[in-house]
Order: C-alpha cells, then sequence, then structure tokens
C-alpha cells in the first residue's frame, strides 16, 4: 500500500484534491491519474471532490497543472481550479507576484486580490454559436455555444431554481450538437445589466457542481451579447455570477461584439491536508 499526500481546496463551491509534485521538496512520484481520481474523488470511499489537480514543472510557466475529473477524464482547462492551484502555490513557496500556470488549454497568470481571492486572466473565448435549437426530450430548447478554456452550452431560463440540472442537463451534454467531446451545461438566469444566477452541469463529474468558473465566464460573456445587451458598441463590463457555491466575479470588454481582456475573480481557500491510502 501507498500514500498519496494531498491538500484539499475549495473556489466557490467546486472543491479539489491538490497533488503537489513539483513546490514542495520530496516529489511524489505517481502515475496513472486517471484512476486514481476516480477513488480519490469518491465522496463515500475516497477523499471527495470534484476534481483532482496535479501540478508538476513546467519549462514554460512556474508549474503545470493538469486536472483529472470524477471520472477519471483528462480536462484541457478548470477555472475555479486554476484559481486553487495559484493560491495554494503561493501558499507554499511560489514566490512569483503574477503566477504563471501551464495547462493543455494554454498558459494562465493570476494573482491575490485579497484575503482568499484570486483573479486570474482567461484565455479570449473561440467558437461561439448563439441562438440554435435542440431537441431535448421532445422539446425545442433555445441554445448558445462558446469555448472558455473548455467547451460550454449556455441556456437562458426563468425560474432556474425549478430546473432539474441533473436530467435536463445531462441530455444536453451529451447531445448531438456537442459530439464528439460534449459540452458543459449552464443554466442562466438574467437578474439585471450587473448580475446573473449561473447552474452548471459539469462533463467529467457527470452531474451539478456548486459553481464552475469557465461556466461563469461562457455565461457572462453569452448574457453580454444577448440582445438586451447588444445595443452597446464598446463596453467594459463587470459581471457578477451567482452560484450555488457563491458569487464569482466575470469582468471583460466587448468591443464590436468581439470580447478581450477576460478575468474571473472569487473566493478560493485551503481545507485541509492528509494522505490517503492507494
Amino acid at each position: 500500500m501507498e500514500q498519496l499526500n494531498f491538500t484539499k481546496m475549495v473556489g466557490a463551491g467546486n472543491d479539489f484534491v491538490v497533488i503537489d509534485n513539483v513546490l514542495k521538496v520530496k516529489s511524489q512520484a505517481f502515475k496513472g491519474f486517471e484512476k486514481i481520481a476516480k477513488k480519490i474523488c469518491n465522496r463515500k470511499t475516497g477523499i471527495g471532490s470534484d476534481g483532482v489537480l496535479v501540478l508538476e514543472k513546467s519549462k514554460r510557466a512556474d508549474f503545470r497543472m493538469r486536472i483529472f475529473n470524477a471520472d477519471g477524464s483528462e480536462a484541457e482547462m478548470c477555472g475555479n481550479g486554476l484559481r486553487c492551484a495559484i493560491l495554494y502555490s503561493r501558499m507554499h513557496g511560489c514566490t512569483s507576484k503574477r503566477v504563471k500556470v501551464e495547462t493543455k488549454a494554454g498558459i494562465y497568470e493570476g494573482d491575490i486580490t485579497g484575503k482568499d481571492r484570486v483573479r486570474v486572466k482567461m484565455e479570449e473565448p473561440k467558437d461561439l454559436r448563439s441562438g440554435f435549437s435542440i431537441d431535448v426530450s421532445g422539446k425545442k430548447i433555445r441554445a448558445n455555444f462558446i469555448n472558455t478554456g473548455v467547451p460550454h452550452a449556455v441556456v437562458f431560463v426563468e425560474g432556474l431554481d425549478k430546473i432539474d440540472v441533473g436530467i435536463v442537463g445531462s441530455e444536453i451534454r451529451h447531445h448531438d450538437e456537442f459530439k464528439p467531446k460534449g459540452a458543459n451545461v449552464d443554466f442562466v438566469e438574467i437578474v439585471n445589466s450587473k448580475n446573473i444566477k449561473m447552474r452548471t452541469y459539469e462533463r467529467g463529474v457527470e452531474g451539478e457542481t456548486f459553481a464552475c468558473g469557465t461556466g461563469a465566464v461562457a455565461s457572462a460573456i453569452m448574457t453580454a451579447l444577448s440582445s438586451q445587451f447588444n445595443k452597446a458598441h464598446s463596453l467594459n463590463l463587470k459581471i457578477n455570477v451567482h452560484t450555488l457555491g457563491g458569487i464569482l466575479k466575470v469582468e471583460f470588454q466587448k468591443i464590436d461584439n468581439k470580447i478581450k481582456n477576460v478575468y474571473l475573480e472569487g473566493e478560493t481557500k485551503e481545507v485541509f491536508k492528509g494522505n490517503i491510502i492507494l
């Protein structure tokens, strides 16, 4: 039997197990995290988390972050996971003023903006498609698609609290429209020009999570591009995204319907440390 040391982190309700293979003096040379993640993330027989963050050495940044979902699949990026990794690194020896992190989706930068708050610069969105219809359980649903590091389907609703995110989200996540990779699904209710509410079904977790960083960015951007915002030619926007786990702040510029300078900010904290027997 082998023991794996870990740190539990939470970012706006998303919880992650951090495996440090770069910042600590003694590296834990474990392989096969696709299988290990399933055990670690199990909330009955493991530690319990939405995902596992494995920190490794990088030649291009302060460190490399790999993200393994609860089902063992490896994700391209994770906004709240990124914020957790940056706070962890600053708490455990990284001295960079702005921390650079290598991911499968590219290089990201972030810094600490206050007590337990981390702000990261996100990549500009791509593959935007808006206002198309998909068939879900025999009903037509108006959907939007955007990639904010990972693919997201964004669906605007009224009465967000009444949505069965587990059932409807699963069907949209596996819909032919988003094959072969599928998509995270964000259900969004617009409160006003500065606030939206969001619930997310995450692929890889295969269920609803308390928050989603890339989903918050996707939801805020698609809100800004919706009809009630489109009259503005150029805007500096700040949108508060209310999730089950807390409020995430998304900032960006909208210039001629193009999105630039995207930032994600929110609460992040270390919860506990321990080890698990594998």
